[in-house]
């Protein structure tokens, strides 16, 4: 019997956690969102122009 009530409990438990997740989620608003993923689009270009003047400067100076 205490198995079932274990389970119940755990599920009780575990449906708790998920709403908090879920709450922390809807906080961000569309304009934050935006922002955000700009910046994120902007350091990944930066890092991708890097990687590639890297190996512009690898292939460079290998054929010499």
């Amino acid at each position: 019997m205490t198995r079932g009530n274990q389970r119940d409990l755990a599920r009780q438990k575990n449906q708790k956690k998920q709403a908090e997740l879920s709450k922390g989620k809807a906080k961000e608003s569309g304009a934050s969102l935006a922002k955000r993923q700009l910046e994120q689009a902007e350091a990944l270009r930066k890092k991708q122009k890097e990687a590639e003047e890297k190996k512009a400067q690898v292939a460079g100076g290998s054929g010499k």
